[in-house]
């Protein structure tokens, strides 16, 4: 056995001097620190590279030679309650801490210079680092109660970073409402942990695996409260994934930092719930119930982030509804029980959605030399449009993320997905029609985004906020080089044109035919052309140390889909893929001899392949005339619904935009039926704490008080009173009683 699993127990806590020390100088000696806050993140990349290390040592060793190494030690002892920590190390584990720990690199790499002028640079990075040293510890845990501890670190992580322009009340209620809705799973964890508990009396995997499996069996334990038990550890997993119900804090959690959605939100926190069913699935398979039950939440998942993404704005919620969707066909093959198939795609899709959103954020870097630092413009896929002129490294990046996410060959999302595709069509026709439909949806969607942002001849856009004859400029954004810069402009002269629909939406002008209604003095300043007058507020392309993730990305989302390209050799499967998960497969499927079929491939590659140049087939002919002509704005107007024509749109049409602008009103429900509810529920329970509960004794008090006050006044001090009272009340109750009696 190779000693590099005895040391293994460090992986966690390697990157863990950094948030602790960056802390401490903060504290103690913050000009310094601040100084040389550059050196933190250098730091952050260094040791997490070293884990890197430690686990592609772990991968290779696994696919090599695949084994399961685990260590135990006891913690607290008492009786017969005994609680145990340790680490696991299996294939599961190796996939997933390569995966968190290259994407971290890449995203930290970025973040140098996207966050370089904000003044939360250190406390970025000490977040961060906290939030990966908690997935590392999560992937590594050996039990269940310290998969919870880790758990809740993740989500706290995920809470400050969502949050972490918390000035912006907008930002602070979305990382409230994920923190909210998030409890709502982890309190389904925590009791699932428990019960399983109380039925199998032990926390370890494979002690909980072994009986847990062997109860159901034999018909020892009640079956359906193991089917209570299974769910709520599911329902974890729903609310950590973004699955249907309770996705519907992942679009708000946008609100961050386009480094955080790249790493936590789209490749790592969010995988953490297929982690954990993939980690538990031994204990699902054998209740079919549940095994149907995630599927079903998969396949519903899958559809409702493919339709929600359909009429979004932001491009970053955009996206963020596709990795609801996709992480939805991931749950589906775990509930089909085709294991290999979700970590394959949770494996291409981390890499192609992290390039897409840090494309998205170079996009947004770019948009701010002409918004300024307005996330509500800034990310507006209606104010964008023409930037391939100007951003063509990251067009040419998100381009190629945006052909793998929508599974054309021979991008890496290709292999993963075709393979969830057809094994959903073995397991049920209907589940499969919707797979494969919204496959097409996919790629609809994902066209249109990178149709709105990159496609068009010209598209500067220039909005007339002071309403002024001259007004200045300010760019505050937090990436740029140049930092705070001033930049004079006369938004009079530089304002093309301003189109009004029901909602005054602002529109790019493109066409050389629209340059002809814009007067001369618009056109050119100090009798110089105007667009070179103003190339310093036209999109820029982002700096090297920006780029240079995005080139890393492009190679993994081009090439990392060949590591599950089965090849046969003398009637044996070999693929890299399979090796890696040999010990995982065989115990889930100790007797499958499943030999990989390529003229079966190819049959069923060729139709989902159609599918998806159907979708972007669809998004070229819907959204090309919304750049390249003016007369043929009616039909995006007709689309976005805000115009006063519909030519190609009826009302089906309208009913699913609807659908979608609104978020399906899943969040309208919510507030209307269940918050609103909840806080009459509230008030009601605390009226009757204040007026019954508290009031019984305060009632009893006051009434002393009273009888107190009143008897006071009453004695004087002198016996003669007192006798007479006394004699006063008993001829009272002589009286009464003989009058009774």
């Amino acid at each position: 056995m190779e000693h590099i699993y005895e040391y293994t127990w460090i992986i966690p806590f390697i990157p863990l001097p950094v948030p602790f020390l960056i802390g401490a100088g903060i504290l103690f000696f913050p000009t310094a620190t601040k100084k040389f806050r550059r050196m933190w993140a250098f730091s952050s990349i260094l040791f997490l590279s070293i884990v890197m290390l430690f686990s592609m040592k772990l991968s290779i060793q696994q696919i090599n030679n695949s084994f399961i190494y685990q260590y135990v030690g006891s913690w607290t002892i008492n009786n017969n309650f005994s609680l145990e920590f340790g680490y696991l190390i299996d294939s599961l584990t190796s996939i997933m801490s390569m995966l968190i720990t290259t994407v971290a690199i890449i995203v930290l790499i970025y973040s140098d210079s996207y966050m370089a002028h904000d003044q939360g640079y250190l406390r970025f990075f000490a977040y961060m680092s906290f939030f990966n040293i908690s997935m590392l510890g999560l992937v590594t845990s050996s039990n269940l109660i310290q998969i919870y501890i880790f758990w809740e670190l993740v989500g706290m992580c995920s809470y400050l970073l969502i949050g972490f322009w918390f000035t912006r009340p907008i930002a602070a209620n979305a990382c409230q409402k994920a923190f909210v809705t998030n409890r709502v799973g982890d309190f389904g964890l925590l009791l699932g942990i428990l019960g399983l508990y109380w039925i199998t009396g032990s926390f370890e995997f494979w002690d909980l695996f072994e009986i847990f499996n062997k109860l159901i069996q034999n018909n020892e334990v009640n079956l359906l409260f193991g089917i209570l038990c299974t769910f709520l550890l599911f329902a974890g997993a729903v609310a950590k994934s973004a699955q249907f119900p309770l996705h519907v804090w992942l679009p708000d959690a946008m609100e961050g930092p386009t480094p955080i959605s790249a790493l936590i939100h789209a490749a790592t926190m969010v995988a953490a719930g297929i982690f954990l069913v993939a980690r538990l699935l031994p204990l699902f398979i054998v209740i079919p119930y549940i095994m149907n039950l995630i599927a079903l939440i998969g396949i519903v998942t899958v559809l409702l982030g493919a339709t929600l993404a359909l009429a979004q704005k932001d491009i970053k919620r955009s996206l963020a509804y596709s990795t609801m969707s996709q992480l939805g066909y991931m749950m589906l093959a775990l509930g089909m029980g085709s294991y290999r198939a979700a970590l394959f795609h949770l494996i291409t899709h981390a890499y192609s959605k992290a390039l897409l959103f840090l494309g998205s954020g170079s996009v947004i870097h770019s948009m701010e030399t002409l918004v300024g630092y307005s996330p509500d413009k800034s990310q507006n896929m209606f104010l964008m449009g023409g930037l391939k002129k100007h951003v063509p490294i990251t067009k040419a990046a998100f381009l190629l993320g945006t052909l793998s996410l929508c599974g054309i060959p021979p991008f890496s999302c290709f292999w993963s997905k075709d393979e969830i595709l057809n094994d959903s069509w073995v397991y049920s026709p209907i589940f499969g029609i919707i797979a494969w439909s919204t496959a097409g949806l996919t790629a609809f969607y994902m066209f249109r985004i990178y149709l709105l942002t990159f496609e068009g001849n010209l598209n500067v856009h220039f909005q007339n906020y002071s309403g002024k004859k001259s007004s200045s400029f300010y760019s505050i954004s937090v990436w740029g080089k140049e930092g705070l810069k001033k930049i004079n402009q006369h938004f009079h002269l530089l304002t093309l044109l301003k189109i009004h629909t029901n909602k005054d939406r602002y529109l790019s002008l493109n066409t050389d035919e629209n340059f002809k209604k814009v007067p001369k003095s618009f056109m050119t300043i100090n009798n110089n052309n105007f667009e070179n007058q103003s190339t310093s507020l036209y999109p820029h392309e982002s700096d090297n140390t920006m780029l240079f993730p995005l080139l890393v990305l492009i190679l993994l989302t081009s090439f990392i889909g060949f590591i599950g390209i089965p090849f046969n050799h003398e009637g044996i499967n070999l693929d890299i893929l399979s090796k890696w998960l040999t010990t995982s497969i065989n115990l889930l499927h100790p007797n499958s001899n499943h030999f990989f079929d390529w003229s079966e491939f190819f049959k069923n590659s060729t139709f989902s392949v159609s599918i998806a140049f159907f979708g972007i087939f669809t998004a070229y002919i819907f959204y090309k005339p919304f750049y390249s002509s003016f007369k043929n704005l009616d039909l995006m107007n007709s689309f976005d619904k805000r115009g006063s024509k519909r030519i190609f749109w009826d009302k089906m049409t309208n009913v699913i935009y609807d659908w979608s602008y609104n978020r399906g009103y899943i969040d309208t429900f919510y507030g209307t039926y269940l918050i609103r509810n909840i806080r009459g529920l509230a008030e009601l329970v605390h009226f009757f704490d204040r007026r019954v509960i508290d009031g019984i004794p305060n009632g009893f008090g006051l009434i002393s008080f009273f009888v107190g006050e009143g008897l006071k006044y009453i004695g004087g001090g002198r016996i003669s009173s007192y006798l007479f009272f006394y004699v006063f009340y008993l001829l009272i109750f002589l009286l009464i009683y003989s009058i009774v009696f």
